[in-house]
């Protein structure tokens, strides 16, 4: 039992490994391969220009909801792939803190800070590395992703719970054939 407990750490430590190699590469390199020398030569030239970096700042949106606004009034195939990407990206992530979290005591708030603070170093780094824009309302939306996914976890466990209460209070058992005796 304990050599299970063992293996399914490690598969989620894998999976969750996975899942923030596929993070970074669609929001900072949007689906491209990942190119680390090229980084390093972003990054260095945005160090010897620093009005690289101040160009990508005047194109920044700070005000929340103007893109989300925007996106909602034009609903084009990208605004609804922006928007609902936006979430669906940091479901997985909202999941995964549950999971990972020790004896599952991560709160919504806790998963909405560590949403959002991941989503604010990504979109540093976008603005760092000029390899995007920076938009509040991505952290915005990924925040809200990370907290919907923890949702999903959370109340899939409490119903999980729930109907365990109810088997062992009832003294009900379950027949070769899956119902409920």
């Amino acid at each position: 039992m304990k050599q299970m407990k063992v293996w399914n750490e490690m598969l989620l430590s894998a999976l969750f490994a996975f899942y923030m190699y596929v993070l970074f590469k669609v929001i900072l390199f949007k689906f491209s391969s990942i190119d680390l020398p090229f980084l390093w030569q972003l990054l260095q030239r945005n160090i010897e220009n620093p009005e690289h970096i101040q160009n990508r700042l005047e194109f920044a949106n700070f005000k929340p909801f103007v893109s989300i606004t925007n996106n909602i009034q034009s609903l084009s195939q990208h605004d609804l792939v922006n928007l609902f990407g936006n979430i669906a990206i940091f479901l997985p992530y909202g999941m995964f803190l549950v999971l990972i979290s020790r004896h599952k005591k991560m709160s919504l708030f806790g998963a909405l800070l560590r949403s959002v603070g991941l989503s604010l170093c990504l979109e540093g780094l976008q603005l760092v590395l000029s390899m995007g824009s920076f938009d509040v309302d991505d952290l915005i939306l990924n925040g809200l992703g990370g907290i919907v996914g923890y949702s999903v976890i959370k109340l899939s466990i409490a119903g999980k719970t729930s109907l365990l209460r109810m088997i062992e209070s009832q003294h009900m058992t379950f027949s070769k054939k899956g119902n409920i005796t």
